[in-house]
């Protein structure tokens, strides 16, 4: 875990900008915070609060939103696919490393790139008491492949050619042609195994072989599910848990604080944590994340296609006091979409520590001299997320500290989020959240072939190399010929710059201290509720005020 002290510079530090400007940078990011937070800190610090009895055989978790869809075939969503992965047990895990390991497959061979042999733990069984065995793999993925469930995770697989139910216990997957990835997208969260012949009943129903079984779900409400006793693998401490949907993050503090909730993670803005942190009652865990921060280039639009001005804007940026004081030090610094934790990562590569003087030079040989201190304008859009505000506005500012004016569109996420999809800015900041835990994204958001809407090369980004390194490395069974290959096209893009990767948000996560054994992972799941306990005969105490 890391530690929860603080460094970095002090609030009323000084940095000194180009022409004798003086900006008190720390303190004025404090300060533009606090127009956005102090209402949400001061509610948190001032309302009374009534300690609630909990009980004591259920954890209640709070989640901003009711699961889209809990058939594992379907649901697509961050909440669906974490609840799942409780539920449902897939083909493979993944390791700290964010690679593949056993699952319910203990293990597998691969004699040549189009076929994939699958060996089956034995004595597994459904919830209802069935065995699991390889005609419910097959029936799994052919109710995709075939039509019988819709789902948009059938493009997935679209190159595997069909399923062989072997024997009871061996599943074999035939390929169209090499692709390496298909081992991901059989691993946790992925695609969990239903039971044969299962229909869209399961979205209702589900009736999966994992550690903790279904009960009931009301939409907008909550879901509840219970401890599986005859789990084939660890089974889990809790007896019961009950996902409760709270969308309001203040109101979701103050549930902690009252005790009616028991954890909730990555969903509280870094003052909240703080705030909570100071009640004795509720304890705070963190650890290395994989969420990424970025910024995304138009390389059609004619100054930004310039490579020279978007490494300028690299070095303009100074990502160590906004992660300090816009994120209170929740964040690591980026220098890849893939995060540190991943088997494919590589960190050496170019890289753009804050460096005004060089943005200034980059500009310059760019042919954007400074006319009355002012270069060029450009449009950054944005979501109205609170922290993305807050982080644009110090961009601003960065930003003409080497004369570059930026516009600033500030769009309800989904309008947003539509004009970035069809390529319709300038510049737009975003997160990968999960999508970025395998080599594949570099296929899916920079490959030539993946302009919208075949993939998310949203800003057209066409460098043939890279191409050819993606395309030869999703085909490649030996790891380490594939790590060779992706930290070629991790240097290519850190040099061309088609993104800036801002930083990693580290998992937050708030709890009340009658749950212990809470085990973080990069992927900042729900796997941490298969090892928790509550602690017997707690007591919550006072409120405090």
């Amino acid at each position: 875990m890391k530690a929860s002290g603080r460094s970095g510079p002090k609030p009323d530090s000084v940095l000194t900008a180009r022409g004798g400007e003086q900006l008190f940078y720390p303190f004025a990011i404090l300060a533009i915070r606090a127009m956005f937070s102090v209402v949400t800190v001061a509610s948190l610090c001032f309302l009374p609060s009534c300690a609630a009895q909990p009980d004591p055989n259920t954890l209640v978790m709070i989640i901003e939103s009711s699961p889209m869809n809990l058939d594992p075939r379907v649901g697509i969503d961050g909440g669906s696919e974490r609840i799942d992965n409780l539920i449902f047990d897939d083909l493979l895990s993944r390791g700290d490393d964010l690679n593949v390991a056993p699952g319910l497959a203990e293990r597998w061979e691969i004699p040549d790139p189009l076929t994939y042999i699958f060996h089956l733990h034995r004595g597994v069984k459904f919830h209802d008491g069935r065995p699991l065995g390889s005609r419910d793999v097959k029936w799994t993925f052919d109710s995709l492949l075939q039509g019988k469930i819709r789902s948009t995770k059938t493009a997935v697989y679209r190159l595997v050619d069909h399923i062989d139910a072997s024997d009871d216990f061996t599943v074999v997957f035939h390929l169209k042609e090499p692709f390496a990835t298909l081992l991901w997208n059989l691993s946790d969260g992925a695609i969990g195994i239903v039971p044969y012949g299962s229909g869209d009943e399961v979205s209702r129903q589900p009736i999966g072989s994992g550690p903790f079984k279904f009960v009931s779900a009301e939409t907008d409400r909550q879901v509840i599910i219970e401890r599986n006793d005859e789990y084939w693998g660890e089974k889990a401490h809790l007896a019961r848990v009950r996902f409760a949907v709270v969308p309001d993050a203040t109101t979701q503090a103050l549930e902690l604080r009252k005790g009616s909730g028991d954890v909730t993670i990555n969903s509280l803005t870094p003052d909240t944590v703080l705030t909570l942190q100071q009640d004795p009652r509720l304890a705070v865990e963190r650890g290395p994340g994989t969420r990424l921060a970025y910024l995304g280039f138009n390389l059609l639009d004619p100054i930004l296609k310039d490579v020279r001005v978007r490494q300028a804007i690299a070095y303009a940026l100074d990502r160590k006091p906004m992660m300090e004081y816009l994120w209170r030090g929740e964040a690591q610094p980026a220098r890849s979409v893939l995060p540190p934790q991943s088997w494919a990562y590589n960190g050496d590569v170019p890289r753009y520590d804050h460096d005004a003087e060089k943005a200034e030079k980059l500009l310059d040989a760019a042919g954007y001299p400074r006319v009355n201190g002012l270069r060029f304008h450009i449009t950054m859009k944005t979501s109205t997320d609170e922290n993305t505000r807050l982080m644009v506005a110090v961009i601003q500012q960065e930003l003409r500290n080497v004369g570059i004016a930026l516009d600033i569109r500030s769009f309800e996420f989904g309008t947003f989020f539509a004009d970035v999809a069809h390529g319709a800015f300038q510049l737009y900041g975003l997160r990968w959240i999960g999508g970025n835990e395998d080599p594949d994204i570099f296929e899916y958001a920079f490959h030539s072939s993946k302009f919208p809407p075949h993939g998310a090369n949203r800003g057209h980004y066409a460098n043939p190399r890279v191409d050819v390194l993606i395309d030869q490395a999703r085909a490649q069974v030996d790891l380490k010929v594939r790590k060779q290959l992706y930290a070629e096209v991790q240097w290519v893009l850190a040099d061309e710059l088609p993104y800036i990767d801002l930083w990693y948000l580290d998992n937050v996560l708030v709890h009340n201290r009658r749950v212990r054994n809470l085990k973080l992972n990069p992927a900042g799941n729900y796997d941490f509720l298969r090892t928790a306990e509550l602690v017997p005969n707690w007591e919550s105490g006072p409120a405090q005020p």
